[in-house]
């Protein structure tokens, strides 16, 4: 596996610091954006970068937070009385989706100027916060991505013009949504109206419910991993990025 720490230029010539991974034969590789969730860059997403790329692809797992200049946030919050759960809602909410487009542009420039990195269809995957982003990738570049994940996302819905729910017509990728049956972030009745929406707007998707389980069941260290769901997600998610991807 051949790993990089790269930093791609962002807003207002700010780096962006991006972990990249692939194999080390066989390239060009498809290239896989990566968006994190809320605790932001950690080993727990390199690890899962990692696991994404030895199956064929390369991995882009940008920091979102380079704006405020955070890359670790450190441990995982342990609760919403935590000192630190403020912190990371807080950079959370200094994301826009707009924002975040920015950085999927600069993400995209730079994967076509890469030798390792395959010119032909891209896929996406975001958790939590990031599920919006993957869905709004898709939207905004749908003559290059053509595969977009979201596992347990939050904010489907909004009142925003660029609400996922909104935009999502716009997109020519495949779509999978993955949801926890238990989220308080993304109940099930928000679920259901995306899903609405999304069935509207294309064929090509998928909304499932991952049953007995809660938000944040795919990742290793937290508490509510489950190891049935968490391989489920992971055969939904390559199986999605192998159709469209190669």
């Amino acid at each position: 596996m051949i790993e990089r720490d790269l930093q791609i230029p962002g807003d207002n010539g700010v780096e962006m610091a991006t972990f990249v991974c692939h194999p080390d034969r066989g390239g060009p590789f498809p290239v896989a954006i990566f968006f994190m969730d809320a605790p932001g860059i950690r080993e727990e997403l390199r690890d899962m970068a990692r696991r994404l790329a030895s199956c064929g692809y390369y991995v882009m797992l940008p920091n979102l937070y380079y704006r405020s200049g955070v890359l670790e946030l450190g441990p995982l919050p342990t609760g919403d009385e935590d000192p630190a759960w403020d912190r990371m809602i807080g950079l959370m909410r200094s994301l826009t989706i707009p924002m975040v487009m920015r950085d999927a542009a600069a993400l995209l420039s730079h994967a076509a100027a890469d030798a390792d990195a395959a010119d032909g269809p891209v896929g996406c995957v975001g958790y939590c916060m990031s599920g919006q982003y993957a869905i709004n990738a898709a939207a905004n570049f749908p003559q290059r991505i053509a595969a977009a994940a979201s596992f347990y996302g939050t904010r489907l819905v909004t009142d925003d013009a660029d609400s996922p729910h909104r935009v999502v017509s716009q997109a020519a990728a495949e779509i999978y949504v993955g949801c926890a049956e238990i989220d308080r972030f993304a109940p099930l009745d928000v679920v259901e109206t995306f899903a609405k929406a999304l069935a509207a707007a294309t064929r090509r998707s998928e909304v499932e419910i991952y049953p007995g389980v809660e938000h944040g069941f795919a990742f290793p260290e937290r508490p509510q991993y489950d190891r049935a769901a968490a391989d489920r997600h992971w055969e939904r998610l390559i199986a999605l990025f192998r159709r469209n991807l190669g």
